[in-house]
């Protein structure tokens, strides 16, 4: 399709101002060679619209704010929430990648509340993202923010955009790891961290 062709297009769409979710995506379906009238997508857009807003909130959440309470304790062990469940989007391709997360701090005299950690994961999990960099912006909020003696996130995940296409490698997963303060600095820290995300679950 040529540069005028696709003027020509877009144009033809009227997309009046406030719906360009909406009419982005009737563009979308119409390169595809569907007609975005018919009765199974007309609403189509709209559904788009509003699971993107939802699958990319995390733009809309402020870290800080979310890790902005602070508990003073006695507390020097390790605090870990391990097996967190996320989703998100392939910077790349657009195509979900989802799996575990699995997080600590050594605290300094400082905790936060447990659900805190869940909802930090989320925060940069929904936005279009790659999973090294979403790995290490979970580590380093806290690192900031809560200033433990150290943080370690590890993140397994299967990617549709290696899934669905390109390679199509149904059991491939990535691993992905940032160890910050103590547990870079000792291996014992970082083994017993390791070892314990691994353990099953309590019954």
């Amino acid at each position: 399709m040529s540069d005028e062709e696709l003027r020509r297009l877009t144009a033809s769409l009227e997309i009046p101002r406030g719906q360009e979710w909406e009419g982005a995506v009737r563009l979308l379906l119409t390169l595809m060679g569907e007609d975005p009238k018919r009765e199974g997508l007309r609403r189509t857009p709209y559904r788009v619209k509003k699971a993107l807003q939802f699958l990319t909130s995390g733009y809309k959440q402020n870290p800080a704010k979310i890790l902005n309470r602070c508990f003073n304790v006695k507390q020097d062990e390790m605090v870990i929430v391990k097996d967190i469940d996320f989703f998100s989007l392939c910077e790349h391709h657009l195509t979900p990648f989802f799996g575990r997360c699995h997080v600590a701090y050594m605290p300094d005299k400082r905790i936060i509340g447990l659900s805190k950690i869940p909802r930090l994961v989320d925060t940069f999990a929904r936005r279009l993202q790659v999973q090294e960099r979403l790995t290490t912006q979970i580590a380093e909020a806290i690192q900031e923010h809560v200033k433990p003696l150290g943080v370690a996130v590890v993140v397994e995940a299967s990617h549709l955009c290696m899934m669905m296409r390109g390679v199509q490698k149904q059991n491939s997963r990535a691993v992905t790891s940032s160890m910050l303060g103590v547990f870079r600095s000792s291996e014992k820290t970082r083994g017993e961290f390791l070892t314990l995300i691994r353990l099953p679950l309590a019954s």
